[in-house]
């Protein structure tokens, strides 16, 4: 049993990356949705909402503000604890970075091939709109991941991964390829590492819920 999380630059290719990862693995691929339907059969907001409103949401101190926060944590920390997850997204680098078989893996690109794919993805015409989009996209994401762990993006990012991977220059599957080699190896060195995504103890409703959600009831 093993995890991977990746966090990803808008239109780097990570979700793609992600997905090939767990295909060639036979892992669970989880995103946004996926956390939203966790999310949604307890009645909380959907990260959609949450996206569009960041400005809003994440200044805010309140009870729903708290709520949301510390009830991803438990979400990212039970889908851990299920095993054999990719998980994209939602800072779950943070969340699961102490675990010694957790594959922490940041995918990036160049800015002038994001907006590339921004303007064939969002059928966006001119260069300099398309790159208006994705300085906004990339700072929403900054302070989700600032907001929620209160720290620096600038300040965390360089320490928090155990892969970069710039796909400017290592193409997707090149670097699908290098994750699940990277993996595999992880798992052959962690057996005698204390602490494990095994050890995280997980309310048994919850984990039922995500065992529903993934249509999975074995934990790995």
């Amino acid at each position: 049993m093993a995890v991977v999380t990746i966090s990803r630059e808008i239109y780097s290719e990570g979700s793609y990356i992600g997905e090939k990862v767990a295909d060639g693995l036979g892992y669970h691929f989880v995103s946004k949705d996926g956390i939203e339907k966790i999310f949604l059969e307890y009645g909380l907001v959907e990260f959609g909402k949450v996206y569009e409103s960041i400005e809003g949401f994440w200044t805010r101190f309140d009870d729903m503000r708290s709520t949301t926060i510390e009830f991803l944590k438990q979400v990212i920390l039970a889908l851990a604890n299920h095993g054999n997850v990719v998980i994209v997204g939602r800072g779950a680098f943070a969340v699961l970075g102490a675990f010694a078989d957790v594959l922490n893996v940041r995918v990036q690109a160049p800015l002038p091939f994001r907006v590339k794919r921004a303007m064939e993805k969002e059928e966006i015409t001119e260069s300099h709109e398309a790159e208006v989009f994705l300085k906004k996209r990339d700072r929403e994401r900054d302070a989700f991941v600032e907001s929620f762990y209160n720290i620096r993006w600038v300040d965390a990012a360089p320490k928090a991964f155990d892969m970069v991977i710039n796909t400017g220059k290592v193409p997707p599957d090149m670097a699908t390829a290098w994750v699940v080699e990277a993996l595999r190896d992880l798992k052959k060195r962690k057996e005698d590492a204390e602490l494990t995504t095994k050890t995280i103890e997980v309310d048994p409703e919850l984990a039922g819920t995500v065992s529903k959600v993934l249509g999975c009831y074995d934990t790995h």
